[in-house]
């Protein structure tokens, strides 16, 4: 029966989205169950502080050498030896396997001697009682980049296959061992506990998806070479996505280091709401990207150019339809969604409603944030990593002159920072300078989607009017759901003041309901195509 599963296959696009959303949904429910669990045994203060900086350093790694690196063009190598031959392609993994151990170690080997002076750079607002606590987590947690770069080589093997529901139950039980960690670890070991849950996750990511690799026919062999051809190819299509990548992590320490030096609590307050804001870019975003990225990569291949064009425009109209509702309620419900989630235990009111302006801050960038996943791989299966990566360098450099800007901004009394905290309504909480980091992050995310999308257009002769009518009438559908939500949020709290975490539930219930009837009888009318997706709804022949 397990195995059964374990090979289980998705043949269509839309079957592999579903239950990659799915997954999704399931891994990031378990992380907000893991963010809960962090908040209320912690707060948002130094501890958590001292956590989420420690994870930053192997996260650089991982996000350099493996997802901004070999991941972005594997699969289109891949299918391109598995087509000519099938031995051949299976050496080509073996290769890659052995050589990437011995970069991923070597690197951690280098950043577990000069641990000390990262820590510096990524905190430099830290004291030093709180950087030298950094410094063991960090050290352990290199283990993770090792063991998650051997699994990033199963999860490309088994998207080719088709083999999604493994490869989508990795993440799962990745936060399944934080959370073991959290629970069973932590309250004898401390923090280190956490430490021990990340390496802990990252061995489930790597152990559950051997058995279905190993079945679809891979054999590993003791091959080692530098000079391989499928190597030097990736290593040329990978290095300015490489760049792009360091950039992009750089970016996220700049964000670290600044946060450091703003109040106690503001990288903990910072790194739940973005855990919470990709949520939906993970479960719709994220996951309509990796499941029409190998009908891209093969149409790429058979220079199919109606094929690639289809199925990318198909699937900005799904993303589109899905994230329009979500980043409504994102934003409208943030108090709600973050007293729900995080609220209680050490996470007090104060804690909880700095980061629900954060969250909010997030949510005005969720749509071009949700389609540059798409964009971005659809860039790799044409084999041009370049185009993507100025853009990314290009909105790394933003990103980081525009919070540098908001955090002068929130310095001194002025009428910009006045109505942004007005709007946010944050006027009585002290230190809101850790504000400036999501709004900067919106802004650059939003520069960089739309320039993504013009370039790909530009790139291979899309006719936006062919797209254009149905994203209008889903537009319209979403700002009649949003007015929708608003009268009946404010209709609600005359009735359930936000005293009980039951109101706040009921509350939540009563706007979505409002707001996704409202979305969905607007879809219906504008006949918005995308609406026959659900599987409520079925369409007159």
């Amino acid at each position: 029966m397990i195995t059964k599963l374990l090979g289980i296959q998705s043949k269509t696009i839309g079957a592999a989205a579903l239950l990659l959303a799915g997954s999704t949904l399931a891994s990031r429910i378990l992380g907000l169950l893991r963010d809960r669990l962090l908040a209320s045994n912690f707060g948002a203060g130094e501890e958590l502080d001292i956590y989420f900086a420690a994870f930053r350093i192997p996260d650089f790694i991982f996000g350099i050498l493996i997802m901004g690196g070999f991941t972005a063009v594997f699969l289109p190598i891949f299918s391109e030896y598995f087509e000519k031959s099938k031995d051949e392609a299976f050496d080509m993994v073996s290769n890659l396997l052995n050589v990437l151990l011995v970069l991923l170690a070597g690197f951690a080997f280098v950043l577990f001697l000069f641990m000390p002076f990262f820590v510096q750079f990524v905190t430099p607002g830290f004291s030093g009682e709180m950087r030298e606590a950094v410094i063991p987590l960090a050290r352990l947690m290199l283990l993770s980049p090792i063991l998650l770069g051997i699994s990033a080589v199963f999860s490309g093997m088994l998207q080719y296959f088709g083999k999604f529901f493994v490869y989508s139950l990795a993440p799962v039980l990745y936060n399944l061992g934080i959370i073991i960690g959290i629970i069973f670890l932590v309250p004898t070991l401390g923090l280190i506990g956490l430490a021990w849950g990340v390496v802990l996750g990252a061995v489930l990511h790597v152990l559950i998806q051997l058995y279905p690799v190993f079945v679809s026919g891979f054999s590993f062999k003791r091959m080692f070479s530098f000079s391989h051809p499928s190597l030097l190819r990736m290593a040329r299509l990978t290095a300015p996505r490489m760049v792009g990548a360091a950039a992009f992590h750089i970016n996220l320490v700049v964000i670290t280091a600044l946060a450091s030096t703003l109040a106690v609590g503001s990288i903990a307050v910072l790194s739940f709401a973005n855990n919470l804001y990709f949520l939906p870019i993970g479960v719709i975003g994220i996951s309509l990207a990796t499941a029409a990225f190998p009908l891209l990569s093969r149409a790429a291949s058979r220079k199919d150019d109606g094929e690639f064009k289809e199925s990318l425009l198909r699937t900005v109209r799904t993303i589109f339809f899905f994230i329009i509702p979500i980043s409504g309620f994102m934003f409208l419900l943030r108090e709600h969604i973050i007293r729900l989630v995080l609220g209680g235990g050490e996470f007090g009111w104060q804690d909880t409603r700095l980061t629900a302006a954060v969250f909010g801050a997030f949510a005005l960038g969720v749509f071009y944030q949700a389609l540059v996943p798409l964009f971005a791989r659809a860039f790799y299966a044409l084999k041009d990593t370049k185009t993507p990566t100025l853009i990314g360098i290009g909105a790394v450099i933003s990103n980081v002159i525009i919070a540098l800007v908001l955090l002068w901004v929130f310095s001194f009394p002025n009428f910009i920072g006045t109505w942004i905290i007005s709007f946010f309504g944050i006027a009585d909480i002290k230190d809101i300078r850790v504000l400036a980091l999501p709004l900067a992050i919106s802004v650059s995310v939003t520069i960089q989607g739309f320039l993504l999308a013009l370039f790909l257009k530009r790139k291979i002769g899309l006719n936006i009017r062919k797209i254009s009518g149905p994203l209008n009438r889903i537009g319209i559908s979403g700002l009649l759901m949003g007015g929708a939500s608003f009268l009946a949020l404010k209709g609600v709290f005359l009735f359930l003041p936000l005293d009980t975490f039951l109101n706040v539930l009921l509350q939540v219930i009563f706007v979505v309901v409002v707001g996704i009837a409202t979305y969905l009888l607007a879809a219906k009318i504008f006949k918005v195509e995308e609406l026959y997706l659900l599987p409520f709804f079925k369409k007159k022949k």
